[in-house]
C-alpha cells in the first residue's frame, strides 16, 4: 500500500481513537488553520473591503459551522470507521453515514469552512489567497491520492458510495439509497 494510503487502524477503544483524532486535529489546526494563515497575512496584509458586520458575523458563522462539522466527522471516524483522519490510523470501515452521506469529504469541507471563516473574519488578502491554494491542494489530494486508495481498499462499496454521494457540493435532492 502507498505511504499516503494509510493503514487501517489497529486501535481498539473508541476513547483512544478519539484521543488520537483530537491530537491529529490539534496538530493540523495549529499548522493549517493558525500558523500558515498568520504567515500569509504577514506576507500580504492588505485588508479587503468587506463590511464589518458581514466580516465578523459571517466569519464567526463559518468558523462555528466548520468546527461543529469537524467534531461530527471525528466522531464518525472514531465510532463508525474505527480509525482517525491521520493516514497511519485510517478508518478500517467505510464511513457513509451522517455528514458522509451528504458529501464524500465532509472533514475537508469542515476544515475549509473553518479556514474561510478565519479568512473572512480577518478580511486579509493573504489569508484569502492561502485559502484558495488550500482548496486547490485539497481537491488534488482527494482526486489523485485519497480516492484511488479508497477504491483499492473498499472496492465496489466505495464505487457505489461515489455514485450516490457527491464529492464536494451536496445535491439538493437526496438520491435513493
Amino acid at each position: 500500500m502507498r505511504f499516503w494510503g494509510g493503514r487501517p487502524s489497529t486501535t481498539e477503544g473508541t476513547a483512544a481513537l478519539w484521543a488520537k483524532s483530537l491530537l491529529d486535529a490539534s496538530l493540523f489546526a495549529g499548522l493549517v488553520i493558525v500558523l500558515l494563515p498568520w504567515l500569509a497575512h504577514l506576507l500580504f496584509p492588505q485588508l479587503l473591503p468587506i463590511p464589518d458586520a458581514f466580516r465578523t458575523w459571517g466569519g464567526r458563522a463559518l468558523f462555528v459551522v466548520g468546527i461543529s462539522a469537524w467534531i461530527s466527522c471525528l466522531d464518525a471516524f472514531s465510532r463508525r470507521g474505527r480509525g482517525t483522519p491521520f493516514f497511519a490510523e485510517a478508518p478500517s470501515q467505510l464511513v457513509t453515514g451522517g455528514l458522509f452521506g451528504v458529501v464524500r469529504n465532509p472533514l475537508i469541507v469542515a476544515e475549509l469552512l473553518v479556514l474561510w471563516g478565519v479568512a473572512l473574519y480577518l478580511g486579509s488578502a493573504g489569508v484569502v489567497g492561502y485559502a484558495l491554494i488550500v482548496m486547490l491542494a485539497a481537491h488534488l489530494e482527494v482526486v489523485h491520492v485519497e480516492e484511488p486508495v479508497l477504491r483499492e481498499r473498499f472496492g465496489a462499496a466505495y464505487e457505489d458510495y461515489c455514485q450516490r454521494v457527491p464529492r464536494w457540493i451536496p445535491r439538493l435532492k437526496r438520491s435513493p439509497t
